[in-house]
Formats: C-alpha cells, sequence, structure tokens
C-alpha cells in the first residue's frame, strides 16, 4: 500500500479519504477563535528557573495545557534555528524517498531504533487510524559517570 504523502498527492490513485479516517465534526466542541483562546506558550527558561515560585507556576501552566490543549509551544529552549531548520530539511529529505527506499526503514519492532511506516501498515492494530507517515527515531542519552565524584555527567 502506498503512503498517504503519495496518495494524497495522487487524487486518482484514492478518490476520497477511506471512512476510517475520517473523524466525525459533531463529536469535537469547536476552539472559540478568540484572542485570550490562543495556543499556550510555555517558556523553558521558568521550568529550569531557580525561583520556586516561577517554576511552579509555569509547572501549573504546563499542565494546563497539556490537560486543556494537548499542545504548547516551547520558546527559550535555546536550540538554534539552524538546527531546528535542519531537522525540518532532514524530515523533508526523508519523507521526499521513494516508497522504495522508504522501505528499509519500515519497523515491525517497537524497539527498533528506527521505524518509519503509515496507518495503512497499521490497520491490524487496533480501530484508531491516523491519517499520517510517521518517521520514529529512538535516541538514548548516554550518562557518563564523573571519575572524580562518582557523579553522573551528561
Amino acid at each position: 500500500m502506498a503512503s498517504i504523502k503519495v496518495l494524497a498527492e495522487s487524487p486518482n490513485l484514492l478518490g476520497s479519504i477511506p471512512s476510517e479516517y475520517a473523524y466525525s465534526t459533531t463529536h469535537y466542541t469547536p476552539v472559540a477563535s478568540d484572542q485570550e483562546d490562543s495556543i499556550p506558550v510555555i517558556d523553558y527558561s521558568l521550568l529550569t528557573s531557580s525561583i520556586p515560585d516561577q517554576r511552579s507556576k509555569v509547572i501549573d501552566k504546563l499542565g494546563k495545557a497539556c490537560e486543556e490543549w494537548g499542545f504548547f509551544l516551547l520558546v527559550n529552549h535555546g536550540v538554534p534555528e539552524t538546527l531546528i531548520d535542519k531537522v525540518f530539511d532532514a524530515s523533508n529529505e526523508f519523507f521526499n524517498l521513494s516508497e522504495e527506499e522508504k522501505q528499509n526503514f519500515d519497523g515491525n519492532n517497537a524497539l527498533d531504533p528506527i521505524r518509519c511506516g503509515t496507518s495503512f501498515h497499521n490497520a491490524r492494530m487496533g480501530k484508531i487510524l491516523l491519517w499520517r507517515d510517521y518517521l520514529k527515531q529512538t535516541f538514548i542519552r548516554v550518562l557518563r559517570t564523573d571519575t572524580h565524584s562518582g557523579e553522573g555527567v551528561a
């Protein structure tokens, strides 16, 4: 089966979105278009603040954003814009590979370090089907030990 990207870019391959992927809008409460209802912004520098009151407030705000929105915009995280651009470029490069090239990364095991796929390939896994292609990479951060103090150092 072709990837979602291929299906979306080739309307003659698929006339409409399959019913198991089409969600009814009657189950959702629309989000108000009010200025106050904008995407929550979380300041990472406050999450790591040495001032307990600041840290506590932003942790509460983070919890509320996750509960009420399910996502948030993270600012002041220290990730350089150039690195973010490179990640997007690499992602686009991957998803523009041919279907055959992407099959080299089909992961059948959740523990595979690199996996890609689509909900079409995972339809047997359950009733919830997401209209998406995905690339998952697992990174394990190795903690080295400081030989002088025995403390873990990242």
